[in-house]
């Protein structure tokens, strides 16, 4: 259940079955999908000269005849119009159409009525709607994926396309992992259930056929959650490799842009972070933030000798060899200047912004209790002129969150300190946070101290004591995954859709879980890895849309 070996699988065989020189048109969600999955120099070495979308191809008349077309496009509208014109006055020698999903019956008789000088040479469905940001971990890119969280001024036809959108991605999941697992839901989320719902309807109804694989002993489960039962994590600072880069400078599809936090050369404005393409990002993505200095120190040392050896350049023997190992001394040399570069960025930031004093009280209201201990802190921090306003309005979420029931008098004192110290960040906005995600819309127990069982096993994880101050808070879907590896998730709160149990024992299910209808943050990511790192014969995987850093909250 790997989702960057299924998206590789599709695109190598979209591009090897189809000799001679190849253009590769793409629309703006199917170039993602091959860019995390495949770099410009294997698209060469298949032969493709050139890659384009699908809306700049249309503009352009000019005839390319001694090239082979090959699109992969989402089988939408728009891409289907965009084909009729093209197929009406066709540019290039052969066309072979991919497509990332289902296609309809009427789009592809719109295709046979566009082809009259027969030159679509084959049609094909090849399910990779996703975007694979890690072998576990992929996003749909879905716009304006926060409109479920304003049912009264969304038009419902644009609810309705946020929810196909999602079923679509799923499906090309499921169909790409030749699985149909078992769905369940959050019972007090409507868009949960909805999307859930769906996803049954067409996995074991309009597309039974296509979804009719080899029984398997175990059945995958679909678990559709919602973000607003855990609206802490994202407020929380992140300290492991992956999570900070992504939340103090941004990956995008797995590309850091550089040039949003200072001027580098050309050559290092935009580099590419991939556990596919980098191992020693793979092996210290999930590493805190401490050791990945000394990881990276060790890296650069072993760099260092390799660069000695290289000048000691006497016989023409030697020439050669460096000679041939050149690409690779290159290729090293690029990878330790990328994560110096990234670490010392990081650095400068978490100094600047003082975030280590400000993550220690994240920490603090996330994990412990303390009404007036709590209060002092955040009170302290609003007044630091080094706490961005952003950090501000974040402590103040957390602070209302942790104790809205509680402290109505020093909340009110909170939102007239950050409105005086921060303007553009209004107390409505916190307001707004709790009438979405307060504890009268949370079914579950997020901060450990309403349920009995969850109070003592704080009061034992605060006896034993923690390994990180800055890491304390563990994700709500950390407490999930540990419930369903236990055979504990309840029925009554998270049902099964239509009478489609899970089958196998508890101790080898083949697990998917989704959060479908918000976002990700890269610390459950991580958590994800470690439970999949501890739990034999179960993989787990979690889709984003997209995946959010804090700042993007508001």
């Amino acid at each position: 259940m790997v989702v960057t070996s299924s998206a590789r699988d599709y695109i190598n065989r979209i591009l090897q079955d189809i000799s001679g020189m190849k253009v590769l048109i793409l629309d703006s969600q199917t170039v993602g999908v091959v860019s995390v999955v495949y770099s410009q120099s294997e698209l060469l070495q298949k032969e493709v000269f050139l890659v384009e979308l699908v809306d700049s191809i249309s503009k352009s008349s000019e005839s390319m005849s001694h090239l082979k077309a090959v699109y992969f496009l989402r089988p939408t509208s728009e891409n289907i119009q965009f084909l009729r014109r093209q197929l009406a006055n066709p540019r290039f020698g052969e066309y072979h159409l991919f497509f990332s999903n289902i296609l309809k019956d009427t789009q592809i008789h719109i295709l046979a009525d566009s082809d009259e000088q027969e030159v679509v040479q084959q049609v094909q469905e090849f399910y990779a709607d996703f975007v694979a940001i890690d072998p576990y971990h992929f996003t749909f890119h879905v716009p304006s994926h926060y409109i479920y969280m304003l049912p009264a001024v969304v038009d419902p036809s644009t609810v309705q396309r946020f929810c196909d959108r999602v079923v679509e991605g799923l499906a090309a999941v499921f169909l790409a992992l030749k699985r149909r697992p078992v769905i369940r839901y959050q019972r007090t989320s409507d868009i949960s259930k909805r999307i859930a719902q769906e996803a049954a309807k067409l996995m074991y109804q309009e597309e039974s056929g296509l979804f009719d694989f080899r029984r398997m002993e175990v059945s995958p489960l679909l678990l559709v959650i919602d973000r607003r039962e855990d609206p802490v994590t994202p407020l929380l600072n992140q300290w492991t490799y992956q999570a900070m880069v992504h939340e103090l400078i941004g990956i995008q599809d797995n590309k850091v842009d550089l040039k949003s936090i200072g001027k580098f050369p050309k050559d290092q404005e935009e580099v590419v972070l991939s556990s596919e393409q980098d191992p020693f990002f793979k092996a210290n993505m999930y590493e805190n933030f401490g050791d990945i200095g000394m990881n990276i120190k060790r890296m650069v040392d072993e760099f260092q000798q390799v660069s000695k050896s290289n000048q000691n350049i006497q016989t023409i023997e030697d020439m050669a060899k460096f000679v041939d190992n050149y690409p690779e001394y290159r290729k090293m040399h690029g990878n330790v200047t990328k994560h110096v570069t990234l670490v010392t960025e990081m650095s400068k930031i978490v100094d600047e912004r003082k975030l280590m004093s400000v993550s220690q009280t994240e920490q603090e209201l996330a994990c412990n209790g303390g009404q007036g201990a709590a209060f002092e802190a955040v009170t302290n921090l609003l007044n630091n002129e080094s706490v961005s306003d952003l950090d501000r309005l974040r402590l103040v979420m957390l602070y209302a969150l942790r104790y809205e029931k509680d402290s109505p008098v020093q909340l009110m004192q909170l939102f007239n300190k950050l409105a005086s110290r921060s303007a553009k960040y209004k107390p409505g906005l916190v307001q707004f946070l709790l009438k979405q995600a307060g504890v009268d819309k949370r079914m579950g127990d997020l901060f450990g101290n309403r349920d009995l069982m969850n109070i003592a096993r704080n009061m034992a994880r605060g006896l034993k004591g923690v390994e990180n101050v800055y890491t304390q808070h563990q994700p709500l879907l950390f407490q999930i995954m540990e419930n369903i590896v236990k055979g504990r998730l309840r029925d009554v709160d998270y049902p099964f859709v239509g009478n489609h149990y899970q089958q196998g024992s508890e101790s080898t299910h083949l697990m998917s879980t989704r959060f479908c209808n918000s976002f990700s943050i890269t610390l459950e990511v991580y958590y994800i890895h470690y439970t999949d790192s501890t739990s034999k014969g179960r993989k787990i995987l979690i889709p984003v849309l997209p995946i959010h850093k804090k700042f993007e909250l508001t």
